[in-house]
């Protein structure tokens, strides 16, 4: 029956590995030995990422969100949770002791007539005392004398303790009885089959996935952390834009109106440039509000009151360029939340092991000890020692179809998240080809960009002097500020959008970055 059970075991657990070993590999394509989207990004990166954009506020805020981000620190205790679960889990594998102890006191009351009249003796005129010790014994306050003598009255004349006639009943008794008891029970199910160690490895699993969770979290509060102070700063730089917008439209509207004051320019030119004015200044108050915006959501990630008190940096960082981003293969393994999902998917696979081995037999000893006695003294008394010890077999025959439904079950739960690991890896695979296909697309929209910038200043520049002169009219002159207006905003975003995809790269590929605060948590225990 044994090795039935466990060439059973053998070949289900093989059989299973190979069909889920098919289907991943059916569902997760092979990568590529160089990313499609840039066949010299195979260098990986190392170090800290931060480091890149050569940001010392940046790394101190950064620092400061590892250490007071609420979703880190929730992170952290879902990962103290886990690991207790684990702890629960592996404690199914030993041993269970368990001691109990009890005192008690308890009072009977005795009527000797009765216990007389139910032994089958009764209690009769011309009875003798001697006769009542002898046939009950009750001698209470130990004067060697029937404690009921005081009570009887003997002839007249007579002494006491001498033969009397009673002339009274007996009275009633009291007894107090004591009782001490300890014992202790021990139960131990025999992990014949690898049930319980299955459960516990997957319990380690687990544990094993929310440590990666813990890092994923803390990859993603530093990019997160990085993409809103990047974001602060172009919001800083639109609302700087903004600012000198209004100011050059309110410089447009005093020569206007000198103009038209000298009857070179038209009431027309007036009223659009105050026109251009009351657009500028709504600008300049979306900008002030967006900034504000800004501000707050980055206090928040830092753990702080989002007073918008924040203040960015003046310009967005130069970026170098990119060394690599290693091989599509590596961030399998760099990736937490891909480490995080294949821990999962072994978890699953190994409960759907055990959920099988509920079929079988299961082997249970126990042994129970105890001791007692009316004094204290005799529970420690070796010869009052008692014991038993006993060994179990359990076979389920007949459950109604739960144990079958389970196993199904927890086989549908395994190739559930053997397909979500496949579809994560797959989706991390796209983010990364994306973000280093969009490293050269924005890089040459930036430049192009940048060009469109500093040709409409250099027009607005000109046609300013020409409408001083005259030779230019109103509306050259409001069409040239709108057009270098509109290319400076595009070139500062299409600069925080480089800047964001770096981050976003270093986020699809892992990498690392180097903090010293927040949470600190050790390792993951090997399951």
């Amino acid at each position: 029956m044994l090795r039935t059970g466990v060439s059973l075991i053998a070949l289900l657990a093989a059989g299973c590995a190979s069909v889920d070993k098919e289907l991943l590999d059916a569902q997760l394509p092979d990568p590529p030995a160089k990313w499609a989207a840039d066949e010299d990004a195979a260098d990986p990166p190392v170090g800290d990422w931060l480091a890149a954009f050569q940001d010392q506020s940046l790394h101190g805020l950064v620092a400061e969100a590892m250490a007071h981000n609420n979703n880190l620190r929730a992170a952290a205790a879902n990962l103290d949770a886990a690991r207790q679960v684990a702890k629960i889990e592996r404690a199914d594998l030993l041993p269970t002791l368990n001691a109990t102890g009890n005192a008690s006191r308890n009072a009977i009351v005795s009527d000797p007539s009765l216990a007389a009249q139910a032994g089958g003796a009764s209690v009769s005129r011309g009875t003798s005392a001697k006769d009542l010790e002898r046939q009950f014994g009750v001698d209470a306050d130990g004067d060697g004398r029937l404690d009921g003598l005081d009570l009887f009255i003997g002839p007249r004349g007579g002494t006491p303790g001498q033969d009397g006639i009673a002339e009274s009943p007996l009275p009633n008794r009291r007894v107090y009885i004591n009782n001490y008891a300890i014992g202790a029970q021990i139960q131990w199910e025999i992990d014949l089959w690898g049930r319980l160690t299955d459960e516990t490895r997957a319990a380690y699993k687990d544990a094993a996935a929310s440590f990666a969770d813990f890092h994923a979290a803390q990859l993603s509060i530093a990019g997160a952390v990085t993409q809103s102070w990047f974001g602060l700063i172009e919001a800083r730089q639109q609302r700087e834009l903004a600012e000198r917008d209004v100011t050059a439209r309110k410089r447009n509207l005093e020569v206007t109106e000198r103009r038209y004051e000298r009857g070179v320019a038209s009431s027309l030119d007036v009223r659009l440039s105050r026109s251009a004015l009351g657009s500028s200044e709504a600008n300049l108050a979306l900008r002030r509000r967006l900034e504000k915006e800004s501000a707050r959501r980055l206090e928040v990630l830092l753990g702080r009151y989002p007073a918008a008190e924040l203040e960015a940096a003046a310009t967005l960082p130069e970026l170098p360029l990119l060394g690599g981003a290693g091989a599509p293969g590596d961030i399998l393994a760099r990736r937490p939340d891909l480490v995080a999902a294949e821990a999962r998917m072994t978890a699953n696979g190994l409960r759907a092991r055990a959920a099988r081995k509920q079929f079988l037999p299961r082997l249970t000893l126990s042994a129970n000890l105890n001791t007692s006695g009316p004094e204290l003294s005799d529970i420690i008394d070796p010869e009052r020692l008692a014991g038993n010890i006993a060994a179990g077999l359990f076979q389920p025959l007949f459950q109604g179809g739960r144990i079958r439904a389970n196993a199904k079950r927890q086989r549908a739960v395994a190739e559930a998240s053997l397909l979500t690991y496949a579809q994560t890896a797959l989706s991390a695979y796209e983010e990364a080809e994306n973000a280093i296909a969009a490293e050269t697309y924005l890089a040459a929209g930036e430049s192009a960009l940048k060009l469109a910038y500093e040709e409409a200043a250099a027009a607005e520049d000109l046609t300013e002097r020409r409408y001083s002169s005259g030779t230019a009219t109103i509306f050259d002159l409001l069409n040239a500020q709108t057009r270098r207006i509109s290319a400076e905003s595009s070139y500062i975003q299409a600069q925080q959008q480089r800047v964001a995809n770096r981050v976003a790269l270093y986020l699809a590929i892992g990498g690392d970055f180097i903090t010293n605060s927040g949470p600190q948590v050790a390792a993951a225990p090997a399951s």
